[in-house]
């Protein structure tokens, strides 16, 4: 069975958003560059909400993304991508497939699926739902060496307990810190 991965930047004090959805301070350097390439190499499909979806496919298929990263930029203009939105009504990005069917079915079909594991890019209303439905096997979240102050918290719309279980870190040189956990056993 495939796993899902699930991957968000933070910051120090908790927030995958500024106040304005303002993503500008993500600390992105050639360590994190060559960690996205062995990521999206070992997945062979990505997963979306609607509004990562949205934000992604604006900037994924443009000469610039291509120009400055054009290793991660052919990995996700070629991946598979799967949109769960039930008011999105067109994707145009390729290799997209539109799902605004029932989200556990949906999710437990393409984790039957043979292939390689998925993940999710921010996308955080999708995580919850999937968190919800104990369908994330792992959590990849990255803190950047700032603080933001406020902000969307990350898995905002959780209010249960779900314990963790640190499985591997990673320090950056531009201080981002990548915590891996899996859910714990028993929860």
């Amino acid at each position: 069975m495939r796993n899902i991965l699930f991957q968000m930047m933070i910051s120090v004090d908790g927030f995958f958003e500024g106040p304005n959805r303002e993503l500008d301070w993500h600390v992105v350097d050639e360590g994190f560059i060559n960690y996205a390439v062995e990521l999206l190499d070992s997945v062979d499909a990505i997963l979306f909400g609607r509004v990562t979806y949205l934000m992604m496919a604006a900037y994924w298929q443009t000469p610039t993304a291509i120009a400055n990263n054009p290793i991660v930029a052919e990995r996700m203009n070629s991946l598979p991508k799967f949109v769960f939105s039930p008011t999105l009504e067109k994707v145009e990005w390729q290799n997209t497939t539109l799902v605004n069917g029932n989200i556990a079915e949906e999710v437990a079909h393409l984790k039957q699926k043979p292939g390689k594991d998925m993940v999710i890019f921010g996308s955080s209303d999708l995580a919850v739902a999937l968190t919800k439905l104990g369908m994330i096997d792992e959590y990849r979240i990255i803190v950047n060496p700032v603080v933001l102050g406020s902000g969307k918290t990350l898995l905002e719309g959780f209010n249960e307990r779900l314990g963790l279980t640190l499985i591997d870190t990673q320090t950056f040189s531009s201080g981002n810190v990548l915590l891996r956990y899996r859910p714990a056993k028993g929860e």
